[in-house]
């Protein structure tokens, strides 16, 4: 599992006409010893309070795991922490926790979230899972409460794949013709196996996002619960060179133009200028692509080699504010900026090569304010990448 890379990825709609999900999903790559921990919360009903259960059961699992309480452990502190509804006797959220060791050694507990599902080599595998009772005091009810948590441990291998979600999705189209009981989570795991069958190389993003989709369209496209999928991909890292910025010192350009040359994997290069070295050195034409120009960001442009030519700073500021915002370009007028963000998201090493030479043009006091300088944005960026979406990132300055 040495040169296997851990890809998470979700997508979640809300419960029609709520503004806010009742769903929380959470991931984070432990700096302290490479671990990737991940939970998926469901609040009791929907909306605002839900949100607020679902976001604290997260937070609390993310960070005692992260702490290095065990999982168990960490799922009974959160059971006696979280409030329960009066009526039904149940707590006002469930979770599905997963910690998985740089080793590939994964570990899952689950309350109350519909079953994970496992697929291994295009077939659903069903791990042990040992379940335990916790016992918990309620003064103004019964005086035991039981909860019944599943824990199950496992080996992953390279190309598993790991998809958990909210009830949501099992739950959608109860009532219709078609699903008078739900989706159900033996149709949810057969439509997952057809997609991975139609996509073989499908990522964790675009899986989840379908799941939660054909849930959503049980329901007329109008959810009547919240709808959250998540999905951890085992699979062979992709990489992305990103050039940007002139090197300072012009002897460096042919070390530039060599470096694009010989990457092997996608290569985007931002900023006009840096456009121009590559394209000298390489004596390779660049052409510009007005094809779905939006006037809000600059226009792409093509050359040989390139899987994107873009202009710098603008684009990269677009860049930065919609991972900043959740990344969510599927509803947006596609540009560079949208187009860029994707293959962020589906990459998962992503190297920078930034050139220090000051572009006098950004030093302008009329320029906008929001021109930042190219090192700063690219730093924004890399800690998004790193700390939001668990990529890794490298930045080496020319």
């Amino acid at each position: 599992m040495d040169n296997t890379f851990i890809e998470v990825g979700y997508f979640q709609y809300c419960k029609h006409k709520m503004q806010a999900p009742g769903d929380m999903f959470m991931s984070q790559k432990n700096p302290a010893d490479g671990r990737v921990i991940t939970a998926l919360s469901d609040g009791l009903g929907s909306g605002i309070k839900a949100g607020v259960l679902a976001t604290l059961t997260a937070t609390m699992a993310t960070q005692f795991i992260a702490a290095d309480i065990p999982i168990k452990r960490a799922a009974e502190i959160i059971m006696n922490t979280l409030p329960v509804d009066k009526e039904r006797g149940i707590s006002y959220a469930t979770f599905t926790l997963v910690d998985i060791e740089p080793s590939a050694m994964v570990r899952i507990m689950e309350y109350d979230n519909p079953p994970y599902v496992l697929v291994r080599q295009n077939t659903v595998v069903e791990p042990i899972k040992e379940i335990s009772e916790l016992h918990r005091k309620n003064k103004k009810t019964a005086p035991r409460i039981e909860a019944f948590l599943n824990y199950s441990t496992y080996a992953a291998r390279p190309g598993d794949r790991l998809i958990f979600f909210s009830d949501g999705v099992t739950q959608s189209g109860m009532g219709s013709t078609t699903y008078p009981f739900g989706w159900g989570w033996l149709n949810v795991q057969a439509y997952i196996l057809e997609c991975i069958d139609n996509d073989p190389t499908i990522s964790a993003r675009d899986l989840a996002r379908k799941v939660v989709q054909q849930a959503s369209s049980h329901d007329a496209f109008k959810p009547k619960d919240d709808i959250t999928c998540g999905v951890v991909y085992f699979r062979n890292p992709r990489d992305m060179l990103v050039l940007t910025g002139p090197p300072v010192f012009k002897e460096a350009d042919a070390e530039y133009a060599h470096l694009f040359e010989t990457f092997d994997g996608r290569k985007i290069i931002c900023g006009g200028t840096t456009a121009n070295i590559i394209s000298r050195e390489l004596n390779r034409p660049v052409t510009v692509d007005l094809k779905n120009f939006d006037p809000s960001v600059p226009p792409m442009s093509e050359m040989e080699g390139a899987d994107m030519i873009t202009e710098g700073i603008i684009t990269m500021g677009k860049v930065s504010e919609l991972l900043e915002n959740g990344a969510h370009t599927e509803n947006l007028k596609p540009n560079a900026a949208t187009r860029m963000v994707d293959m962020f998201l589906d990459s998962d090493r992503i190297h920078f090569a930034v050139g220090t030479k000051i572009n006098e043009a950004h030093q302008d006091p009329n320029m906008p304010v929001e021109l930042e300088i190219r090192r700063n944005v690219i730093k924004k960026i890399a800690n998004l990448l790193q700390e939001k979406y668990l990529k890794e990132v490298e930045i080496h300055y020319y």
